[in-house]
């Protein structure tokens, strides 16, 4: 089957939220609006399950959603070209939070957009005889979907949009009530992914499309987050103010052993899915929608009108997929014998440089830490910057890199290394000694060298895994500067076993063979099987499983639980969520390390973040507050505290 192709317009209704927010419906004729009766019709509801694939692509892929979920965690901080999106998420002192700054909007439209889309057809579609339950199980799980990364990003949120609690609404309304979040849980998540579980296949109904197994998965997920909520350990505040007293009666013990069976569930019965062989294979741009993926927002280089953008030209805005440029250093400005060595090409170690967000010094040397049996640090991110020229066009065979010694294209020009070396000479500034990017020398080397304690705001390891994939580059460079007609991956089979790992921890009992440890280990030997080096561009035949196994703690606590995710899932917007759920953020993020922001400032600066009890939830963005008629007292209380 052909991957999902989606049209580039968003469906929409009118709802409490957005007044007269219309644009056009994802299918053959654009619709301005979704009525009942359309909902009532075969095309309707294919039209608008359309609809919610393609609205993962205003979400996921988006630079300055993605900003926020990593920016000011211990993954990432800004880098040397931010601006105040990024700055001001880093809570370090250089910004503030606020209703207008978070960029939290670009989760809040296009979530409600798709509920009320989602609830026209759950209302409407059981009138089609020719319409299956599993169809409308798809409509559900995007309801549920979107209200759980609601719900974990600012608190309780409504649940009646104008027309009741959950209700297709079709009537503008400019007034809005929060609901609570075990309300939010408990009347809409959890109901509408059990219905999902039951009734979606085990195979999507397209290749793309949402499966039993990732209703599972986004159930369990949702029971540990709930779980936690109702635990609190470090007594977060919630909003709307709420007891912590689940309606239906059960604690936070009974919903993390819920957590654990459906996460057990799903990798004892997970359909056509399967882990990957090698982590590499997991994010190799050739292997995209591989098996190991349970749902993406899909792209494709084959039509800009099916890409939802220009495939030579992007502004970074979406429903284009540019979260990648936001972690990706100016390679561009190395210099061999006063020549861009390395130059902007459409290929997955390189891409287009926005030099906005960067890891921090302990992400590299602390998190990945063993970058010898852990496959993962070198199939995570760009550690070797090559020579490219040739494909500009030109035709000198060798230039003169570091210690004055010749590099051919495909030779390293720049790398970052594995390990510290005090035997580095750094240069100063951006002369040519330093490849115009202050870097260093080693005796011998023909490569400039950067240790992992030298990373700073300008010239740091980019992201590989996201990284820009074209087949049409011919023998030159491509087009870079097209925003990535990649997939963005949303959710992995991998995570059901740190889904239950993480329950286990939390007191969940264990079935047979699926502890806590044993569940790790799974991720952990497939980490130490290695079949390419990525970043040494050569074929790697290397089993490290064994010594990856021996080397998992006895037990296993929630720090080991959340250092595995980041290794398993570094920059690909799952972290401030983690921390949020874990109640770990100001502890895990509260200081970090990295070098200043100009070339040749390798002297790691700490700097300290001012992570507040409140910024646990994010602002309700500035757009609904101007699209409500209220009184003043009623807005104020809308908002979060503390914004």
């Amino acid at each position: 089957m052909k991957p999902i192709q989606i049209k580039t317009f968003m469906a929409t209704a009118i709802i409490t939220l957005f007044l007269g927010a219309c644009s056009n419906v994802l299918e053959e004729e654009p619709r301005s609006i979704y009525t009942p009766d359309y909902f009532k019709t075969e095309k309707g509801v294919v039209g608008g399950l359309t609809s919610m694939y393609a609205h993962l692509r205003y979400i996921y892929g988006q630079g300055y959603y993605y900003n926020t979920t990593e920016t000011g965690t211990d993954e990432a901080t800004y880098a040397q070209s931010a601006d105040a999106n990024f700055k001001d998420m880093d809570l370090s002192g250089v910004g503030s939070i606020t209703p207008s700054s978070s960029r939290a909007d670009a989760l809040w439209q296009p979530a409600f957009i798709n509920i009320n889309t989602a609830s026209g057809i759950i209302e409407n579609a059981t009138a089609i005889g020719t319409v299956s339950n599993a169809m409308i199980a798809e409509a559900r799980f995007f309801r549920a979907f979107d209200y759980f990364l609601l719900v974990q990003t600012f608190g309780g949120v409504p649940l009646d949009l104008g027309a009741g609690e959950l209700k297709f609404n079709t009537s503008p309304s400019r007034f809005s009530v929060r609901n609570t979040v075990p309300q939010v849980y408990t009347k809409a998540i959890f109901p509408d992914l059990v219905t999902s579980v039951n009734d979606l296949p085990d195979v999507g109904r397209v290749k793309g499309g949402v499966t039993k197994t990732a209703a599972r998965l986004y159930l369990a997920k949702a029971y540990l987050t709930y779980a936690w909520w109702l635990k609190n350990p470090n007594n977060i505040p919630t909003y709307p103010e709420t007891t912590r007293v689940d309606p239906d009666g059960h604690d936070a013990a009974w919903y993390f052993q819920k957590a654990y069976d459906v996460a057990a569930a799903g990798i004892d019965s997970h359909g056509s899915f399967a882990l990957q062989p090698t982590y590499y294979d997991v994010n190799l741009g050739s292997n995209d929608r591989n098996s190991e993926i349970l749902l993406y927002a899909d792209h494709t280089e084959k039509s800009e009108f099916y890409n939802a953008s220009s495939l030579t030209f992007s502004n970074g805005n979406a429903p284009e997929n540019f979260a990648v440029w936001m972690m990706t250093p100016n390679y561009t400005v190395i210099r061999s014998s006063g020549v861009s060595s390395v130059q902007r090409e459409a290929e997955q170690h390189l891409g287009r440089p926005f030099i906005r967000m960067c890891p921090t010094i302990g992400a590299i040397a602390n998190t990945f830490a063993d970058k010898t049996n852990d496959s993962r640090y070198d199939g995570t991110f760009t550690t070797v910057y090559r020579g490219n020229w040739n494909k500009a066009g030109i035709t000198t065979p060798t230039l003169n890199n570091a210690n004055g010694l010749p590099v051919a294209p495909g030779g390293a020009v720049l790398s970052f290394l594995n390990t510290e070396n005090p035997a580095i000479v750094y240069a100063a500034g951006n002369g040519p000694e330093g490849g115009a990017v202050g870097a260093g020398v080693l005796p011998g080397r023909s490569d400039f060298v950067i240790a992992p304690s030298g990373i700073s705001r300008i010239i740091y390891p980019g992201l590989w895994k996201l990284g820009t994939y074209r087949t049409d580059n011919g023998t030159g460079l491509g087009s870079p500067n097209g925003a990535s007609t990649r997939p963005y991956n949303i959710a992995k089979l991998s995570e059901l076993y740190l889904i239950a790992a993480e329950a286990n921890v939390m007191g969940a009992a264990p079935q047979g063979g699926k502890s806590a440890r044993e569940l790790v280990n799974v991720l952990r030997a497939r980490a130490g099987k290695w079949r390419f080096d990525n970043n040494g561009n050569v074929a790697k035949s290397v089993d490290n499983s064994a010594a990856m196994t021996a080397a998992t703690p006895a037990v296993i606590d929630i720090n080991y639980i959340l250092a595995e995710r980041s290794r398993e899932y570094y920059g690909e917007g799952y972290r401030w969520y983690d921390l949020l759920r874990t109640q770990k953020w100001t502890e895990l993020s509260s200081s970090y390390q990295i070098c200043g922001p100009a070339y040749g400032n390798h002297t790691p600066l700490t700097v300290a973040r001012d992570i507040k009890p409140y910024h646990y939830l994010r602002p309700i963005p500035q757009v609904q507050f101007d699209a409500m008629i209220m009184t003043a007292s009623e807005k104020a209380a809308y908002q979060n505290p503390g914004y």
